[in-house]
């Protein structure tokens, strides 16, 4: 399996663009802003169909790229309705987190699908399921490929450390409870792709983590 990590905007948010194998299907996952240009070009340099655009949570710096991702791809946007809120209004989050209004493409693709907990897809040669996580918003999901021991994590889990839960739909309690019945669950040797930063594993978290330190 194919994995590139693409961070993106003023944030650092990272798209990640998963394949089967070069001229073969593909999916992305999270499409920040000024993401679209360089997903396009590893899309087309490697020949893929790209089969689905995931959305972790529908923070702008996670879905202020989709609309030109999904238009550059052609693929379906996904993302958890109780993040509506969230990923259908982009120029409320902009003005709050930056004092400006958002151009036009920051905007949602008119239409979007509707991700839930256990939802599966079968996307790039492999099994994809949904975990939801409410924590860090209350739509954010996870998705895990069991079969290839991978988890990308959004903003639920990063190296060393998780989530904010200080902005609206917020909830720590949540995220930890998400945390503990949801994400440590999986093997340590899961593979976790997080939203921002570098790679880690759930048993490097699980030892390491502070935030994680006795969770299970």
């Amino acid at each position: 399996m194919i994995v590139r990590q693409i961070p993106s905007w003023v944030t650092a948010t990272n798209a990640w663009v998963v394949a089967s194998e070069p001229g073969g299907m593909a999916f992305v996952v999270d499409a920040p802003p000024q993401a679209a240009e360089p997903v396009g070009e590893i899309v087309a340099g490697m020949g893929l169909t790209v089969g689905a655009v995931l959305l972790t949570h529908g923070h702008v710096d996670h879905m202020g790229g989709s609309s030109a991702t999904a238009a550059r791809t052609g693929a379906r946007v996904w993302v958890h309705p109780d993040d509506d809120f969230l990923t259908l209004d982009p120029a409320t989050q902009i003005r709050r987190l930056f004092g400006f209004d958002p151009p036009g493409d920051f905007a949602p693709p008119a239409d979007l699908g509707r991700l839930s907990h256990g939802q599966t897809f079968e996307l790039a040669g492999t099994r994809v399921e949904v975990v939801h996580t409410p924590g860090h918003t209350p739509g954010h999901c996870c998705f895990h490929l069991p079969e290839e021991g991978v988890l990308f994590s959004g903003d639920q889990l990063f190296a060393g450390s998780i989530g904010r839960t200080d902005l609206p739909g917020g909830s720590y309690e949540a995220l930890m409870a998400s945390m503990r019945e949801r994400v440590m669950v999986l093997d340590d040797d899961t593979r976790v792709c997080p939203g921002h930063g570098e790679e880690t594993t759930i048993g490097r978290e699980r030892r390491a983590n502070p935030f994680l330190v006795g969770l299970l």
